[in-house]
This record gives structure tokens, C-alpha cells and sequence, in this order.
């Protein structure tokens, strides 16, 4: 973290989104200009849509607002919130303090240098541009109750972001937001335990709230941004208070009645319900159309005037 500090002062400068000289950021942080130019190139590299001009200074493509701990901790009740502004993942952080962690702790970060997403792939975490939240839960009833988690906080997201002005969000099986078939945000749940014990669940959030395009070059599907969906945007503060206030009701609620409590609800806002899809399941593709999830979140795919239950893979509509 130390060795941030100063890209961060920095980035708390240029946030505003107009033209600050090389001479007068050196000024404010005691450096030459050589050495914030050198510095830029870092931030760059973080994900940030910076540009320069000569005469002018440098200047972000848009202003941005930056995640204030004290602000969301006045807006939630949390048992512990912590904000690292450059992490190398926040699911990371927490599971390597399992054990010590009061249940519904959070981590927040501004990057992610090697943010995770499902099945071991990269998770694209430019700076400032998106939301990146992790909490770690304690599930008394066990490792085997939390089968389908992920559905049922992908319904407490997306139910989350229509209140806030965004109707058309949807869910897809299992884990993920989309906007107009696009991909808007990601849930990854991971969890230790052993059979008759507690499950320790860290569930990880990726939002997409306004990434610029310099940033998904790795990105192999359509994505897309909150702000296409929403207008205005809401605060990121404002924004990742309610879901974590969200997250922690859910969760609450689905210890008590399951996720049987959710199926209708998730029913209401799939992406893919009464649409032809593909299910991947390794090298296996299975064709069929998706009737929504049953009582143990497993997909159904009817398929020949069958209906069956999946409990693995992911759906695409690509090349349907």
C-alpha cells in the first residue's frame, strides 16, 4: 500500500477530470515533472482513461468518484469494512483471513491486479471504473445449504440496481448481470468447510459501472456498462452501500427459507427464460430451451418435450 500512495494522491488530483499541469501536480506532491510523468504511465497502466496535452497538463477522459470508506460505513451497517484502493483480488483477502473475519465483513477495492472470475479466468478491474466487493458470510446450516447461492445474490443485485433506476437489468445462469444480452456484472462464491460444519462463503462482486473500452481488450464476450443502463448514474458510494446492505438482508433471508424463497423471483428477471440457449458443459453443448431454475437452482432445458435438470456448465446464446 505504501508504495501507492503517492499514484493515489495523484489519482485524487487528476479525479476532477480537468487539465492539471506537470508542474503544479509535481508542486503538490513534491516531485519533478519528470517523476509524474513516470507516474502517469503507472496509473495508465492501471486502467485509468488518462490523456495528456501539451501546454495543458493531463486530464481523465471523465471525472470520477472515488470510494470513500467513512462515507459508505455512515450509509451501512457493517461489522467490518475495509477499503484497499490497489489489491490483488478482495475474494483473495478475505479468504486468507477466514477464521478471523466477524461474518458479513467486507472488502472494497478501486483495482484489482489479478481479480478473479469463475472457473479460474481473469477478472478485467480498471481503476475506478467499476465496483469490485467482496463480503464473507458464516452459513451455520453448512457447505451443502449453500447450493445456488450465487442465483440468489444475483437477484439481490439485480433487484438492487432496478430500484435504483435501472428496470431492464436481468439474471443469467448461474452467476451472472446482463443489460441487453450483454454481460454486466459477475458473482463468484467461494467457500471452505468440511460436512457438518459451517460453510465459510466469500462471495465476490464485479459490477461494470462505467469501464472504459482501453480496458477490455481481454474480454472475449459482449459487455457493457451501468451507465447505458441507468441514467443518472447513482454514487459509487451510494451504490455500494445499498448492495451491500442488499447482500446481507438476502443472505439473512435465505438462511431462513432457502432458496425455494427466490425461484419465482428469479424466474422474473432470467435473461434466457422461454429462449432457445446452449448449455457448456466441458466439450459437451447441449441445445434446448431454458424454463428457469427449480427449488435447488439447477437449470432446466427442455429439449425434445423433456424437461431436464442441470446442475453444471453455463448457457450462451452465441450461435443460437
Amino acid at each position: 500500500m505504501k508504495e501507492h500512495s503517492t499514484r493515489l494522491a495523484l489519482i485524487r488530483l487528476l479525479a476532477d477530470g480537468y487539465f492539471h499541469s506537470g508542474e503544479k501536480l509535481g508542486l503538490a506532491l513534491g516531485m519533478s515533472r519528470a517523476g509524474i510523468a513516470k507516474q502517469i504511465k503507472i496509473i495508465q497502466q492501471w486502467g485509468l482513461d488518462l490523456f495528456s496535452v501539451q501546454g495543458k497538463g493531463y486530464c481523465l477522459a471523465a471525472p470520477i468518484e472515488l470510494l470513500d470508506s467513512q462515507r459508505i460505513t455512515e450509509l451501512v451497517n457493517c461489522p467490518q469494512l475495509e477499503l484497499i484502493p490497489v489489491i490483488d483480488s478482495t475474494n483473495q483477502h478475505l479468504l486468507n483471513q477466514i477464521g478471523q473475519l466477524p461474518s458479513g465483513a467486507v472488502c472494497l477495492a478501486e483495482y484489482q491486479q489479478a481479480g478473479r472470475g469463475r472457473r479460474g479466468r481473469q477478472w478485467q478491474s480498471p481503476f475506478g471504473s467499476n465496483l469490485y466487493l467482496s463480503t464473507y458470510w458464516r452459513l451455520e446450516a453448512g457447505v451443502a445449504a449453500a447450493m445456488g447461492l450465487s442465483l440468489v445474490v444475483g437477484v439481490a443485485i439485480a433487484e438492487t440496481l432496478q430500484q435504483l433506476g435501472a428496470p431492464d437489468i436481468r439474471v443469467k445462469w448461474p452467476n451472472d448481470l446482463y443489460y441487453q444480452d450483454q454481460k454486466l456484472a459477475g458473482i463468484l462464491v467461494e467457500m471452505t468447510g468440511m460436512a457438518g460444519d459451517a460453510a465459510h462463503l466469500v462471495i465476490g462482486v464485479g459490477l461494470n459501472i462505467a469501464m472504459p473500452t482501453t480496458a477490455t481488450t481481454m474480454i472475449d464476450q459482449a459487455w457493457t456498462n451501468l451507465s447505458a443502463a441507468c441514467s443518472p448514474l447513482p454514487s459509487r458510494n451510494v451504490l455500494a452501500a445499498m448492495l451491500i446492505d442488499r447482500i446481507h438482508q438476502t443472505l439473512i433471508e435465505y438462511e431462513k427459507i432457502g432458496l425455494s424463497g427466490f425461484v419465482d423471483r428469479w424466474n422474473r428477471i432470467d435473461n434466457f427464460l422461454n429462449r432457445p440457449v446452449k448449455l457448456l458443459i466441458g466439450e459437451r453443448v447441449i441445445e434446448g430451451v431454458a424454463r428457469g431454475i427449480n427449488e435447488q437452482g439447477a437449470l432446466l432445458l427442455e429439449h425434445d418435450d423433456d424437461i431436464t435438470a442441470y446442475v453444471g456448465g453455463e448457457i450462451s446464446l452465441r450461435g443460437c
